[in-house]
């Protein structure tokens, strides 16, 4: 069977209406009903979920392409682009700079056209160093077809197995011109359809060397931000994606060699766009949770290291807490941070864990 670019009335993308109206009527009811309440807390719970969503979107986007990324790094990178005080701020290499500068600027321009210009801008953000890997690749321009056709692969080399073939390279600046002129246009489609619909186009033409899947996220998280009419974002797409990551790319493929009515794919983006607002529940509760936790302390007297130390530990700190992590990664002495730690403490926002000696450990005090 054919790829779905390759059929005669490519692009001509089609779906079932009836099939998708009443999983679409449910899912913009709770994203109506998550957004109205997001609008009703105050100034800093807004920041800070969307700071975490944020941090969870890039991260998750980058994961499903089995990229890992530094959560410090992107979780400071994003909050200095958006003014936000948050404490023990770490500097972020180029490529994680590049990748949250890219996400910020679909999600707080989404209602400024997207065009060639600012895709490569985005292309030439997500790979500083012109490469991916060992490889270099093209990089802020469409691939080309020198090194043979654009196949998403699998499997060990001699055994390969493919999965997709993107169209001749020929043809990707009518392909893109057809999309662009598509996704600034006022088609008579619901936003949240046409965020669906993007993201399949995009990675169907595969335009890029590199990066494709994560931008053509982040043209639908630009494409609901304007079905939301509102740069914060209150949950992540990519965090589901990635936790569906097996079903993703199976009904993308199933997609990709299909005839051009595309319903299953459109029927598959609500249910995991409505599974991810369940997520965001949970991330509104860790936010609230942050938000009691530094109402408690308010009136503490606390020094840059205690509060930056505080400020991980609420922000899915890896392992245990120990001195010895406390003065790595404080650039401390271990007696300035016994110290530090001890006044913590001291003080009830700290506690000792069980066991004791060298391998003593630090947790939060909860209530």
């Amino acid at each position: 069977m054919p790829y779905i670019h390759e059929l005669p009335h490519w692009p001509g993308l089609r779906w079932d209406s009836t099939r998708l109206v009443e999983r679409l009527t449910a899912v913009r009811h709770r994203q109506g009903r998550l957004v109205g309440r997001m609008e009703g807390l105050g100034f800093s719970l807004r920041g800070e979920a969307t700071l975490e969503n944020l941090t969870q979107e890039i991260l998750k986007s980058s994961e499903i392409e089995g990229e890992i990324l530094d959560r410090q790094q992107v979780r400071s990178s994003i909050a200095r682009r958006l003014g936000m005080d948050i404490g023990g701020l770490t500097a972020a290499d180029r490529h994680v700079e590049g990748v949250v500068e890219t996400m910020l600027d679909a999600t707080e321009r989404y209602a400024e056209p997207l065009t060639e210009e600012r895709l490569f801008g985005w292309h030439a953000a997500m790979f500083p160093a012109g490469r991916t890997g060992m490889a270099r690749i093209k990089v802020g321009a469409w691939r080309d077809d020198t090194s043979g056709p654009m196949q998403v692969v699998s499997g060990p080399i001699g055994r390969e197995r493919v999965h997709y073939e993107a169209p001749r390279a020929s043809r990707l600046p009518e392909e893109m011109t057809s999309f662009l002129e598509w996704f600034n246009g006022a088609a008579a489609i619901d936003p949240v359809l046409k965020a669906a619909m993007a993201h399949l186009w995009f990675v169907t033409i595969h335009p890029f060397d590199d990066g494709n899947g994560r931008i053509a996220r982040t043209i639908a998280d630009m494409a609901l931000a304007r079905s939301e009419q509102t740069a914060q974002r209150f949950y992540s797409m990519s965090a589901q994606i990635r936790q569906e990551r097996d079903e993703y790319y199976d009904i993308l493929e199933h997609t990709q060699k299909a005839e051009l009515s595309i319903t299953p794919w459109m029927d598959w983006f609500l249910g995991c766009l409505d599974r991810a607002f369940d997520r965001a529940e949970h991330t509104l509760a860790d936010v609230f949770k942050k938000a009691r936790f530094w109402e408690r302390h308010a009136g503490a007297v606390l020094n840059e290291r205690q509060r930056a130390m505080l400020s991980r530990l609420l922000n899915d700190f890896e392992g245990k807490l120990t001195t010895s992590k406390w003065a790595l990664i404080e650039k401390c002495s271990q007696d300035t941070a016994l110290r530090d730690i001890d006044d913590l403490v001291a003080r009830d926002i700290l506690r000792k864990e069980a066991a004791g000696g060298r391998s003593t450990s630090y947790s939060l005090v909860e209530r």
